[in-house]
């Protein structure tokens, strides 16, 4: 029988609306069944294609889009979405020749331009993906999408200032995305000159657009309000993967108290790697979350009985904010991977500390209470691969490096003239400083013309990008005496690792949690004396520290087994802190659940 158009032009847009739907089983099925009467079809194969990358079966989805591609080689839909593939495979070069082959034969166009962009800022070449979005711009100056990209790539290149105006833009040509509109809060926390009040005023203004309406249809929980049971917990991330939040979270998971509380990992993971296998491998329930909406991902989670949902990616890439808005849960935590409020009224709590937010300073600028931990904040597992501490640097070159691994966004104008400053002081030394924005040549010429304009040659700033393994990257801490932290963002892994290799770390208090996480680690590890409270008494401290070299020394050989006898390396005293805080939060739901049965 001869096969019918209208059939077949029936199961591609069939099947591309439940691709659109996240029904993608459904999807597959479709697909299939029609392929068996139509299998010379380009759109069913790439529709499928799709379908089957969205479940993770990437191998069946490269087959079927390269096969629409033998059939329809100028499919750009399809282009893309091999593409797409081949990004999750980590194939990011042959992702950028599929998006630049396709651009050749297709011609120009926003959609092609701007993943060719996505691909080359995730492989490090920062300059090439801007100039390629401000094409893109060229030709539809009013793509909200466009804009939040860009953005991303501006701040991504050490410009957070620069940033905050190209994502108010795409806020602004569409307030409905949620996802602009985190990037923005984000992109916030770099800024020196912020007032803190009113980043917290931001924070509940992307709340209130996005987050309060779903409060309408928020149910009562049904769950057992028992003060002294085991208690279900999630944990809910895409973080579950090599990432700076797997250090905190790895350990913790490791020594919960089985007896007393059951996890569930919901891992909104978009590439799954070696850490991830760990992760699983610890034994809890699982859940691959990827690609659910958040309505069906608030659903699993409620069906899931969970008694307290613990989110750890506030307002950073793929958080799932407007699940948790949906309260799926009866006790919402926000703890880890995002250095200040979500603005949620949903969430009841945020895990801190008395170091990072000292009581009655910061508690106005959270919409949650704050649950200050007696040991810090968070509980870091010191990486197996890393290599033992080396002498210092300075002993064999004859002057001090200072260093700073830091993501880019945080080494600000205001950082660098301190930085420079402390350079000035200190002749001889110079400055290593390692990120992956560095492998671009674009970003390392802007680099040193920045410091270059604050009065320090380009031959005293040492630039380095990633490198292919984490014993590679801390191996780096070999060439630095002393680490300095950025402020207002303070790192959090880059201080521990940087501890861990010997190395001290001076650092600048500031007014806000994401200021005062150097505040927390220094004070968690005994060395408060390397916490200053005003950018002088930092140079300050730099350039004494810099002149010790018998105390460099000292510190080298004694920072490790300081570490490992800290608060912040003991999981299982930091996780029975934090049992103890989940308990509280727990009774305090079940003595208002039972004063709710009363009246």
């Amino acid at each position: 029988m001869k096969p019918d158009p209208t059939e077949l032009e029936q199961a591609i847009s069939r099947s591309a609306a439940l691709n659109e739907q996240h029904r993608f089983r459904e999807s597959v099925l479709c697909c299939r069944r029609a392929l068996r009467r139509q299998p010379e079809s380009p759109g069913l194969l790439n529709n499928l294609g799709v379908a089957l990358a969205q479940l993770g079966r990437l191998e069946e989805a490269e087959r079927n889009l390269r096969r629409a591609l033998r059939l329809k080689p100028d499919f750009a839909a399809a282009v893309n979405n091999l593409a797409a593939v081949c990004v999750k495979q980590k194939r990011l070069d042959e992702a950028a020749a599929l998006l630049s082959e396709g651009l050749r034969r297709n011609g120009a166009s926003v959609e092609a331009l701007n993943n060719l962009a996505t691909v080359l800022r995730m492989s490090g070449h920062l300059s090439e993906a801007a100039r390629l979005l401000e094409a893109a711009l060229a030709i539809r100056p009013d793509c909200a999408e466009l804009w939040r990209n860009l953005a991303t790539l501006t701040r991504d290149r050490g410009l957070a200032a620069e940033a905050v105006p190209q994502y108010r833009r795409a806020v602004e040509l569409d307030p409905e995305s949620a996802v602009a509109g985190s990037g923005l809060l984000m992109c916030l926390n770099f800024l020196p000159d912020a007032d803190p009040l009113a980043v917290y005023a931001e924070h509940r203004a992307w709340a209130r657009r996005h987050a309060d309406p779903l409060a309408a249809a928020i149910r009562p929980h049904s769950n057992t309000p028992a003060p002294d049971r085991s208690l279900q917990v999630g944990y809910l991330s895409p973080d579950f993967r090599r990432h700076p939040v797997a250090g905190f979270l790895k350990p913790v998971l490791a020594a919960h108290d089985r007896e007393r509380f059951q996890i569930t990992c919901y891992a909104n993971v978009a590439h799954a790697d070696q850490v991830t296998a760990e992760f699983k491998a610890l034994g809890h329930r699982w859940r691959d979350v990827f690609g659910l909406t958040d309505p069906q991902l608030a659903e699993l989670i409620r069906s899931d009985g969970i008694d307290i949902l613990v989110e750890l990616a506030g307002h950073t890439w793929d958080n799932r904010l407007l699940a948790v808005a949906r309260k799926p849960a009866p006790v919402q935590v926000t703890w880890l991977g995002y250095p200040n409020t979500t603005g949620l009224r949903t969430v009841d709590y945020r895990i801190t500390d008395a170091w990072a937010d000292p009581p009655g300073t910061t508690d106005h600028l959270h919409s949650e209470q704050l649950v200050r931990l007696p040991c810090g904040f968070s509980c870091w597992g010191p990486p197996a691969e890393a290599p033992e501490p080396s002498p210092p640097p300075a002993a064999t070159r004859g002057a001090v490096s200072f260093g700073s691994f830091n993501f880019a966004p945080k080494i600000t104008p205001q950082v660098i003239e301190v930085w420079a400053e402390i350079l000035r002081r200190t002749p001889g030394a110079r400055l290593l400083l390692k990120y992956t924005g560095l492998n671009d040549e674009g970003v390392r010429r802007a680099t040193w013309e920045r410091f270059e304009r604050s009065g320090v040659s380009a031959d005293r700033i040492l630039l380095l990008g990633s490198t292919r393994s984490w014993r590679e990257h801390l191996a780096q801490y070999a060439e630095v005496d002393i680490a300095l932290d950025p402020f207002p963002y303070n790192g959090t892994t880059t201080t521990c690792e940087a501890l861990w290799m010997g190395v001290p770390v001076v650092t600048l208090a500031g007014r806000t949690h994401a200021a005062r996480v150097g505040v927390s680690l220094l004070n968690n590890v005994g060395l408060p004396e390397l916490i200053a409270d005003s950018p002088e008494r930092y140079v300050a401290l730099a350039v004494e520290l810099a002149g010790d070299a018998e105390r460099l020394a000292r510190l080298r050989a004694d920072l490790r087994p300081r570490m490992a006898r800290a608060p912040l390396t003991n999981a299982a005293l930091f996780t029975r802190t934090l049992e103890e805080a989940y308990r509280t939060m727990w009774r305090r739901w079940v003595e208002s659940a039972c004063r709710r049965a009363r009246q």
